[in-house]
C-alpha cells in the first residue's frame, strides 16, 4: 500500500522582509499555516485560525524555493499544531533554507529538526494566555533560539523581567526580546524601563506595521 502523501493546512506563502527577532530587516519567506489554540486579545492575525487549504510538503517546498530566497520563516496560527510541520522544516533545512519558526510556546519544541532556529512566545499576563506557557520548553532552548515578551503594561514588562533573570534567558539563548503591543502602550516606556533595569534583553518594534498598514496580509 502506498503511503498517503503529507499535507498541510496552508493560510499564506509569502515574500516580504522579517520584521522581527534578530533576522529584522532581511528578505525572508513567509509559510503561515493555519489554526491556532490560543486566543491572544492582541493577536493580528487571526485570519490563520481557520482559513486555509491543504497542499502537499513537496508544494510547500517548491513555492518557497519558486522566491529564491535563503530565509524562511513558518508562522501561524500556531504551527506546531499539525504534525506534518515537523517534515516540512527538516525538507526545508535539507534544501539549504536556514528555517525559523514562530511559535507560542505553548506546545513541545523538543521535536523540530536542531537546524531550525526557534522563536518562542512566551505569553504575558495582559494576553489572557499567561496560563498556556509551556516552561518544561526551556530546558531544550539553545543559542540558536530566540523567546519574545509581548508587552502592553507596566504589568506584563516586570513579568517578563521576572522570566529572563528566573530562567537565565540572556545566557540560554540567541536573545529575549521585548515588543510593545501595537497601539496599545507607548514604545518609550518599554525602552526606559529596559534602560533604568539595565536589562540585557533586544527592544524591537514590528517593523512590517511601520513599512505598511497595520492590517495588511501578505508582508
Amino acid at each position: 500500500m502506498f503511503e498517503k502523501e503529507k499535507t498541510l493546512t496552508l493560510n499564506e506563502i509569502y515574500h516580504s522582509i522579517q520584521g522581527e527577532s534578530t533576522w529584522a530587516g532581511e528578505p525572508c519567506v513567509f509559510v503561515r499555516l493555519t489554526f491556532c489554540d490560543l486566543r491572544c486579545n492582541y493577536c493580528d492575525t487571526e485570519y490563520a485560525f481557520y482559513e486555509g487549504k491543504k497542499q502537499s510538503l513537496d508544494e510547500i517546498v517548491a513555492a518557497v524555493a519558486a522566491f529564491g530566497c535563503p530565509l524562511v520563516e513558518i508562522t501561524g496560527g500556531e504551527p506546531l499544531l499539525q504534525k506534518n510541520v515537523l517534515p516540512l522544516m527538516k525538507m526545508l533545512a535539507d534544501a539549504g533554507h536556514t528555517v525559523l519558526l514562530e511559535t507560542s510556546g505553548a506546545h513541545d519544541i523538543s521535536a523540530v529538526d536542531p537546524r531550525v532556529h526557534r522563536i518562542m512566545d512566551l505569553k504575558t499576563p495582559g494576553s489572557g494566555e499567561c496560563d498556556r506557557n509551556l516552561f518544561s520548553n526551556i530546558e531544550h532552548l539553545t543559542q540558536r533560539d530566540e523567546v519574545k515578551f509581548v508587552i502592553g503594561s507596566r504589568e506584563d514588562y516586570e513579568w517578563s523581567r521576572e522570566q529572563v533573570t528566573r530562567l537565565g534567558l540572556s545566557q540560554r539563548c540567541r536573545a529575549a526580546l521585548f515588543s510593545p503591543i501595537f497601539g496599545r502602550i507607548d514604545p518609550r516606556e518599554i525602552v526606559e524601563w529596559i534602560l533604568a533595569d539595565r536589562l540585557p534583553v533586544r527592544f524591537q518594534l514590528q517593523m512590517h506595521k511601520f513599512i505598511w498598514t497595520p492590517t495588511q496580509r501578505g508582508v
